[in-house]
């Protein structure tokens, strides 16, 4: 079976052209506070219930994205979107936030919840745990799996989702901090900056630049584009292709979701598209905003292919190069919409087609800051040569490409102008016989979710003799086929009629259309009953929602007996570290799995597992998840396998809670601690941290890591050689320089992933006894990133801090160059 195709609505604009250009489904966002694309232009209600209604008339379906973490303070005001949302129409709802997931299905089972990409679910064992726990329908993978996992995943018998088109964060999603810790602007509130498309340059311990040249954008990927793995795709169990894209304008839309409908059903009927064809598709997305396209993820590579390296806007569609160029010759007759100005010409010799009106870049890649556009003055050619108006003479050779095609806004526009975007097929009955009501029934054919076809008939006045002409099969074919405004188109007939049958063609009309009507209300009563039963708000809420009101507040101060249970943690990454901080003061001590693996380590070290956990990453981790020993999960398929074998795992911060409800639904899945994400206040902390029946921890003083990729950064050196065990690059000091002279440190691993810490430690020893009396119990030193000699002194610094808050002094104060993160400052 072929996949769903997802399509990607901002705005009623994108909504209706998705819809146009033939999507299954549709997702968007209704108002613009808890979704991940808050600066799209989202749908209010009278917006939104007439997109939905649209869309099911048409036989697509409505997904609405609740995609963020979710504070405690907004539960309630979540599930009254999900409610509205659900009253106006939406078909299912993806969500990010664990807490709001278990509110929604504990509230209203009937609803259809997905698992967002956001939550970092990448394996089997993830999966099944999403359906065991919450009965979810889907899971949105991330998008760094290849086709061969996705398979494997597929035997869970969960409906999978997967990115097949538009742009990849850099970052595995819901993981990454560092738009958030840059500047506030989180990525797990739908605030993203994307700091990861800027330059900045890979150096070492000296400041001096390793990348190799042009690589000035090591954390920019490609584009996805699977428009040539959609048969492997639906053969290795893909059940949505998602295409990316909230922030994009109708005919970018409409460009991509056309050209995937078009491939989709070819393969599901058997043909093969032409070469001219798979030449016009190619070029219609080249010509859709682009940071040129890799499909490297599905095929398990995540290497310089994967990379846009040079350039973070869009590419185009290289289409030629500029032979010459100069200033406007004598006699040269300028386009009648051009101001009289001083201009300079081009000559470009085209390597590919281009239309009148498409948009060219001349961008020369020795300085890719110094370009300029124009638009194509005429149709011409492959091989062509073709003069246009410049605002300056670009050197010989400059490449040209064209990045927006007028022909797909012309098409996008068409599209929009439409009564009605998009018909639904439907089969028509007509009875016709003599001394019995004229009849007409219409049958909707099946949406892909639909239960089957829906049909409604209406009938009109007795068929009598005709008194003059008789009518014809014909003309009651095309007098009932014609639809006019209605939002079906008729594509089979079967008519039954006697001989000699007389009536007016506007009777015939008048019954065709009381058909239609009463087929767009069978076809949308499902929706209404459920409005009906939604009406009223459940005064309980299923029982789930637990009061923010009664935290601890944050001035309070805790006793002496409450400081003697708080234990000092620290994260290490060597065995001398592990002797310096206990020695040091800290009673627990954890390190990453892989460390773990390659040395002699003293008694009681807890493994800390990673944020990333898919399928090949089982052998290596699984055997660190012990029955009745401790562990640090960062990632729901390792809670998963902890509780299934009995081992007291704790969960660390990038699971994130924001919530009581997530936080019970974490301790019912068998978390015995949880960790607090860097992102929450102090104020936060002390609302949610009371609720807990288990120890809540949070790192006070380190580096906070701030990306996870698949990609190794250090591959921007261009020295890569495959042997991650051997790499030099990997036991240097590299960072990351940005264009304000800020270092983020990075650091590989075996497996070829990067890991990028912020360019601030973060100290917030100063207010460790407000958090001990906001209910923290256990406060750690990151010491990733430090030696052993620096991993004691910071420990030595919390013991203190804590010892001084224990007799009522005040802590030493923040260490100099630290920040306080988001502890006063949190997130939007």
């Amino acid at each position: 079976m072929m996949p769903e195709l997802l399509a990607p609505a901002g705005g009623p604009g994108p909504f209706m052209a998705a819809l146009a250009a033939g999507a299954d489904a549709i997702y968007c966002g209704l108002g613009n506070d808890l979704n991940a694309r808050r600066g799209a232009h989202n749908f209010d209600d009278e917006s939104f219930s007439a997109a939905c209604r649209a869309a099911h008339l048409a036989g697509a379906r409505v997904y609405v994205t609740v995609n963020v973490v979710v504070r405690g303070d907004e539960l309630e005001a979540a599930l009254a979107l999900v409610r509205r949302a659900a009253t106006l129409g939406a078909d299912a709802f993806i969500i990010q936030d664990w807490g709001l997931l278990a509110a929604v299905r504990a509230t209203w089972s009937e609803l259809e919840c997905h698992v967002s990409t956001q939550a970092n679910v990448h394996d089997a064992r993830g999966v099944a745990w999403c359906r065991d726990t919450f009965g979810v329908r889907r899971v949105t993978l991330s998008r760094e799996l290849s086709l061969k996992e996705v398979g494997t995943i597929s035997r869970e018998g969960v409906e999978l989702e997967v990115f097949g088109h538009g742009a990849l964060c850099y970052c595995y999603s819901g993981v990454c901090l560092l738009s958030s810790m840059a500047g506030g602007r989180s990525a797990n509130r739908g605030l993203c900056a994307q700091p990861c498309r800027l330059p900045y340059d890979l150096v070492d311990e000296r400041g001096e630049v390793v990348a190799a040249p042009g690589r000035t954008r090591p954390l920019c990927p490609k584009d996805a584009c699977t428009i040539d793995d959609l048969a492997d795709m639906a053969a290795s169990g893909v059940g949505s292709l998602k295409v990316e894209g909230r922030m994009k304008a109708p005919d970018y839309v409409y460009s991509v979701i056309s050209t995937y409908r078009a491939t989709l059903d070819e393969l599901a009927c058997g043909r093969v598209p032409s070469a001219v064809e798979r030449d016009e598709r190619a070029r219609t997305l080249k010509r859709s905003f682009n940071r040129d396209f890799t499909d490297a993820y599905l095929h398990g590579r995540s290497g310089d292919e994967l990379m846009s390296y040079a350039r973070s806007n869009n590419r185009g569609q290289l289409v030629g190069e500029v032979l010459e160029s100069g200033v406007v010759p004598r006699g040269f007759v300028r386009p009648k919409d051009r101001q009289a100005r001083p201009d300079a010409t081009a000559r470009i010799r085209l390597s590919q087609p281009v239309g009148e009106g498409d948009l060219l870049e001349l961008r020369e890649d020795a300085d890719p800051d110094a370009f300029l556009t124009c638009k194509a003055p005429k149709d011409a050619a492959a091989g062509e040569v073709l003069q246009v108006i410049v605002a300056r003479p670009m050197p010989r050779g400059c490449p040209v490409r064209a990045i927006r095609s007028a022909g797909a806004l012309a098409a996008a526009d068409a599209a929009l102008k439409q009564e009605v975007p998009r018909r639904r097929p439907v089969r028509v009955r007509i009875v016709a016989r003599l001394g019995q009501p004229f009849g007409v029934e219409v049958t909707a054919l099946p949406g892909r979710r639909d239960a089957g076809p829906v049909t409604s008939s209406a009938e009109g006045l007795v068929v009598e003799a005709a008194r003059t002409r008789a009518v014809t099969r014909e003309d009651l074919v095309e007098h009932v086929g014609r639809m006019g405004s209605t939002p079906f188109e008729a594509v089979g007939f079967e008519v039954e009629m006697d001989e000699g049958c007389g009536m007016s063609f506007s009777a015939v009309h008048k019954v065709r259309a009381q058909a239609c009507d009463a087929l767009e209300e069978a076809l949308l009563a499902p929706y209404e009953a459920r409005a009906k039963a939604l009406a009223a708000v459940p005064e309980a809420l299923g029982g789930v929602v637990v009061s923010v009101e009664g935290g601890r507040p944050t001035g309070a101060t805790a006793g002496p007996d409450t400081f003697d249970a708080v234990e000092v943690c620290a994260l290490v990454t060597t065995p001398a570290a592990v002797e310096a901080t206990a020695s040091a003061g800290a009673t627990r001590i954890y390190v990453p799995v892989d460390e773990l693996a390659e040395g002699v380590w003293p008694d009681g070290c807890i493994p800390l597992l990673d944020e990333v956990c898919r399928e090949p990453d089982h052998a290596r981790l699984d055997r660190w998840v012990r029955p009745g020993l401790a562990c640090a999960a960062g990632n729901v398929s390792e809670l998963s396998l902890a509780h299934e074998r009995g081992a007291l795992c704790e969960v660390r911060g990038c699971i994130p809670v924001h919530n009581a409800v997530c936080l019970a639904t974490l301790e019912g899945a068998g978390a015995t601690g949880v960790w607090l994400s860097p992102e929450l206040t102090l104020a936060e902390i002390a609302c949610l941290a009371p609720h807990a029946a288990v120890p809540v921890g949070l790192v006070v003083s380190g580096r906070p890591r701030v990306m996870t990729s698949e990609h190794c950064v250090f591959q921007a050196a261009d020295a890569c050689i495959h042997d991650c065990a051997h790499c030099a690059l990997r036991s240097r000091r590299l960072s990351l320089r940005g264009r304000d002279g800020r270092l983020l440190p990075v650091r590989g691993d075996l497996e070829g992933r990067s890991r990028i810490y912020d360019a601030y430690p973060l100290d917030v020893t100063p207010q460790v006894g407000e958090l001990v009396s906001a209910g923290v119990s256990r406060l750690a030193v990151d010491a990733t990133l430090l030696d052993e000699r620096e991993a004691a002194s910071a420990v030595e610094r919390l013991v203190r801090a804590l010892a001084a808050a224990r007799q009522g002094r005040h802590p030493a104060p923040r260490a100099q160059g630290a920040t306080s993160g988001h502890l006063f400052m949190g997130i939007g």
